[in-house]
Parts: structure tokens; C-alpha cells; sequence
């Protein structure tokens, strides 16, 4: 029965290993010197530590590799292994990854992928993982909320450029111009000084820029803050419905558990009498 039993319980162990903050505290420092060497090739190094760091990337890779089979062989599901879209990025970095850089025509998509082994810090950390999968369902919300931003956008533009485009042709000549006229205006960057320089012309077109960066700044942007947080609120809500959910299911099980085994020493007890 031993004999039996000591697969799934060495299974176990090693599923334990896998979820232990001690497995996930090394893949995060081992990602962390990850980045580092790859910021430090960006300098003039001499060549022994330039060596060194070759010798480093390629222990990182070779230990990305054994993490990233070893994650395979402890997944209880392992037809489902890559239907997870964290497990394929991490897969296809790490495959990646291998693309040797003496190859002159493939060096440049190794050395790209090599750092986007800095994004798998994000796949490791649960809470990085949460707000990612919060930001991408949240883009369907922003981008209506961005379609509506393009068509008051549109409209400035065009307002600009048949008010504005005498007093200056290189900022307002056209509608394409002048919503990246615009765009500088939305993100405060010397919008005073076209402002200005429409004001001696027009002194009223104050109102103009006002409205807009009201519109721009204020309300769409609180708007998208707001579709992230009320996202963020919802799968906050879930994760813990989820977690209720299987600690009841635990519970359960364990009280069938002792209920099993009350059922087994009562029938013992019978059989004694």
C-alpha cells in the first residue's frame, strides 16, 4: 500500500516545491540578475567580465530551461500546460532564450528576447500578474472611452486648424497637425505658449485650449483611471469568491474525511462487541 501511495505523495512534495515562496524567491532573484546582466553588456566592459557575463546569461538561460520543465512536470494537467497565456510567454521567452547569439542573423531577435526575460518578474509575482490581467480585460472599456477621446480630438483639430492656421501654419496648417498640436496641449508640454500666441489674434481662444484640456485631461483621463479601478474591483471580488469557494470545498472534504473514518471506528467498535 506504501508502495503505492509514494508517487503521489513525492508528486505532492514536488508540487509543494514549485508553489513554495522559497522556488518563487529564486526564480525572482534569478530574473533580477537576469536584468542586471543585461543591462550591464549595454557598457564598455573589460573582456574578462564581459566573458563572465556570457558565462552568467548562459547559466540563467540553462536554469530558465529546468525551471520552466520542471513547472511542466508538477502541472497536474499537462495537456493544458500552455492553454495558460503566462505559461506559453514564459515557454516561447525560454525557447527564445536558447537562439545562439553567435549567429549573426538571428542575434538581434536573442538578444530582444533575452530581455523580455525581465517581463517573466511579472508571470512569478501574483500581484504583478493580477494588475496585467486586470489592465488587458479593462482595454475593451477604455477603448470606447479612447474612440470617443479621438472624435473630440477630431473636432478641436479641425476647429483649430480653420481658426488657427493664419497665425500659425507649422502648428494648425492641417487637421493632422493640429491634433498633434493638440496632443502637446493634453500633456502640458509649453501648451501656454501656443495659447498665448493665438491670443494676440484671437484673445478669446483661451476658451478654446480651457475646454479642451477639461475634456482631455480631467474627465476622459478620470474615466480610464476609473474603467482600470472598477475592473481591478471586480476581479478583486471574484478572486475572493474563488477562495471562499475552495475553502468551503475543503472543509467539506475534510469533514467527509472524519466522517469516513467516525463511520470506520464505529464499525470497529460494533464488531468488538
Amino acid at each position: 500500500m506504501s508502495s503505492q501511495l509514494s508517487p503521489a505523495s513525492g508528486f505532492e512534495k514536488l508540487r509543494h516545491i514549485e508553489s513554495s515562496k522559497i522556488f518563487q524567491g529564486a526564480v525572482i532573484t534569478i530574473i533580477i540578475l537576469s536584468a542586471l546582466t543585461i543591462g550591464a553588456k549595454t557598457y564598455d566592459l573589460p573582456p574578462l567580465v564581459e566573458k563572465s557575463l556570457i558565462l552568467m546569461d548562459n547559466a540563467i538561460t540553462l536554469f530558465f530551461l529546468v525551471e520552466i520543465l520542471f513547472r511542466f512536470g508538477v502541472c497536474a494537467n499537462k495537456k493544458r500546460f500552455l492553454f495558460d497565456g503566462w505559461n506559453l510567454f514564459d515557454t516561447l521567452v525560454v525557447i527564445g532564450s536558447l537562439i545562439p547569439l553567435d549567429n549573426s542573423e538571428a542575434v538581434l531577435l536573442g538578444r530582444l528576447l533575452r530581455v523580455f526575460r525581465v517581463l517573466r518578474l511579472v508571470s512569478v509575482v501574483p500581484e504583478l500578474r493580477f494588475l496585467i490581467n486586470s489592465l488587458l480585460k479593462a482595454i475593451p472599456r477604455m477603448g470606447y472611452i479612447a474612440l470617443l477621446m479621438f472624435i473630440i480630438f477630431y473636432i478641436y483639430a479641425a476647429m483649430g486648424s480653420m481658426f488657427f492656421a493664419s497665425v500659425d501654419e507649422e502648428l494648425w496648417g492641417d487637421v493632422a497637425i493640429a491634433m498633434l498640436t493638440l496632443f502637446r496641449v493634453a500633456t502640458f508640454e509649453d501648451w501656454t505658449d501656443v495659447m498665448y500666441a493665438t491670443m494676440e489674434q484671437y484673445p478669446l481662444s483661451w476658451v478654446f485650449y480651457i475646454t479642451f484640456i477639461f475634456l482631455t485631461a480631467f474627465v476622459f483621463l478620470n474615466m480610464m483611471i476609473g474603467a482600470i479601478l472598477e475592473v481591478m474591483s471586480e476581479e478583486q471580488n471574484a478572486k475572493q469568491a474563488q477562495k471562499a469557494h475552495d475553502e468551503r470545498d475543503e472543509i467539506a472534504r475534510q469533514l467527509q474525511a472524519v466522517q469516513v473514518q467516525l463511520a470506520e471506528l464505529t464499525k470497529q467498535i460494533s464488531d468488538k462487541r
